[in-house]
């Protein structure tokens, strides 16, 4: 990778999470989904924007995760609310795969 070290953080490796497979990491104390959608993986903040229930216990099909709570619908490609009752888009975590490592972006600071 190009980027300093600091900028990405290794997260999990490839192997572990098969294609439609979600789970939750931190970096820096965010929760973070990380999803693998047929062999693309993708990272969005683990929190919907309606309240605050981790999507990371919802259901992954295809590129939407479900939320748990209320059922909202986001897509893991782009952290765009799609259906539900809540209006907000949660944000998206750049993620790049080195050696089978995968890391992603750390979250921006305030």
């Amino acid at each position: 990778m190009t980027d300093t070290p600091s900028q990405f953080v290794a997260v999990a490796e490839a192997a572990d999470l098969p294609p439609g497979q979600m789970t939750r990491v931190a970096i820096d104390g965010e929760r973070i989904l990380l999803a693998n959608v047929d062999g693309i993986f993708y990272a969005i903040r683990d929190v919907c924007g309606h309240r605050n229930a981790p999507l990371s216990r919802g259901k992954l099909e295809g590129h939407y995760v479900e939320c748990p709570l209320h059922y909202a619908l986001f897509d893991v490609r782009n952290g765009w609310c799609v259906d539900g009752p809540v209006s907000t888009d949660v944000p998206i975590h750049e993620v790049r795969i080195d050696g089978g490592t995968v890391y992603v972006r750390r979250p921006a600071g305030p």
